[in-house]
């Protein structure tokens, strides 16, 4: 939580579009929102309504109102993750009539950008502006959530960024994910002192505290991006 000097803590949630097949992962995101609100953190997410990104949007905005979240969203996916009513599923995101730019609604806040590359760099933008404990938390979701999660955690390797990444692993949703960080360090493909840029975490709760205790590894590497 951020004190009364310091800018508000920022949390970059990535998730998937869809809420997959078991209850699990929607309770996790609606606990998450809960661990928010209770937190006084605010959200910037992909900018969907379905999902467990809608889910997550939707419930954190009920509790701690609209400019609690952000979400940021390419112009070409609005079609496809932006559907008016996520509860009628007969509905198409062609028919959302109603989007504007900047405008505040049941979701937040919500930006219309023109590429993935501008959507990933304006959600890391407002976390790399925020507050201690400022950060991103992978929920459960498909190959666009581990490609952003892994993104991150190699631009915090590469100094980009440094903020803690953590994921949540849901029912053992990313045990894989977790394994593989071992078994590529043991092969030597991951320095040691890397081996914790992502955190694993149990719980929304844990989550949230991993971020705000997260201490940089020891073999990020020392670049100096302000010279590109």
């Amino acid at each position: 939580m951020a004190s009364a000097t310091s800018p508000p803590t920022v949390i970059c949630v990535f998730c998937g579009s869809s809420p997959g097949s078991s209850d699990v992962h929607l309770k996790a995101a609606r606990e998450l929102a809960q661990v928010l609100h209770d937190s006084n953190i605010s959200l910037v997410y992909g900018g969907g309504t379905t999902g467990l990104m809608g889910e997550v949007a939707r419930t954190l905005v009920s509790l701690s109102g609209p400019e609690s979240v952000h979400g940021v969203i390419p112009k070409a996916l609005v079609e496809y993750e932006r559907v008016p009513n996520p509860l009628d599923i007969a509905q198409k995101a062609s028919e959302n009539t109603s989007l504007q730019d900047g405008a505040l609604g049941p979701y937040g806040r919500t930006s219309v950008v023109p590429d993935m590359h501008t959507r990933k760099r304006r959600m890391a933008e407002a976390v790399m502006a925020g507050g201690p404990g400022s950060g991103f938390i992978a929920l459960s979701g498909g190959y666009g959530t581990i490609e952003e999660l892994m993104e991150m955690v190699t631009w915090n390797q590469l100094g980009i960024h440094d903020r803690g990444v953590v994921v949540l692993n849901v029912d053992g949703f990313y045990d894989g994910v977790v394994g593989w960080v071992k078994t590529a360090t043991e092969a030597g493909f991951v320095k040691g002192g890397n081996a914790d840029i992502m955190v694993e975490a149990k719980t929304a709760g844990d989550a949230v505290k991993a971020l705000r205790e997260y201490k940089v590894s020891a073999g990020r590497f020392g670049l100096d991006w302000s010279k590109s």
